[in-house]
């Protein structure tokens, strides 16, 4: 018999200074039996950094064809496609072609530093593709707060982020390694 997803609530308030953005979003996540508390939280503070009406959740890990959050237009088309952690590159190329928008969360150290080395030179040739690094301090303090209801607070200015919920506040500062050039 297969293990079925955990559930998890969140009640996410966001001030975004940055977007001018601010809503409390009751949020549901399903946790894979192979995903982690730290990957489950990245996914969850990248829909903090990209939040708004239209964006959701992707099936997951279960399903290889969609993204770990995507935002679609009114007509359908994919606008912003989100992965967390060290994709295949062929995978990206897939999305970028796809989605107007990539956004790659990377993180887990030196595992996401050596990711980086290996495709960087493939992804730069993406347009439309951004590459955020968090360091593992950040998601282990992330992963810290995870609890089956949890109540958070984002604010998000100048591309920080500081987290509160159970605890003491801290600062997630996601480390732009690619970003698409203005055209």
């Amino acid at each position: 018999m297969a293990l079925k997803a955990t559930i998890f609530k969140a009640d996410l308030q966001l001030a975004d200074l940055d977007r001018n953005h601010f809503e409390t979003y009751p949020l549901i996540l399903a946790r894979h039996p192979s995903e982690t508390d730290e990957r489950m939280m990245v996914r969850l503070l990248a829909f903090a950094l990209y939040a708004d009406e239209l964006l959701v959740f992707g099936k997951g890990l279960s399903t290889d064809e969609e993204p770990d959050l995507w935002r679609k237009d009114l007509t359908g088309n994919i606008a912003l496609w989100i992965n967390v952690g060290q994709p295949d590159e062929r995978w990206l190329r897939k999305a970028a072609g796809r989605a107007r928008q990539v956004v790659v969360f990377c993180y887990g150290g030196r595992v996401a530093e050596i990711w980086w080395e290996q495709n960087r030179a493939t992804l730069e040739r993406l347009k439309n593709l951004t590459v955020l690094k968090l360091a593992p301090e950040s998601t282990q303090a992330l992963a810290a707060l995870v609890s089956r209801n949890m109540s958070l607070q984002c604010m998000m200015q100048d591309g920080e982020v500081l987290v509160t919920g159970e605890g003491d506040p801290f600062r997630v500062e996601p480390v732009v390694l690619l970003a698409p050039s203005a055209a």
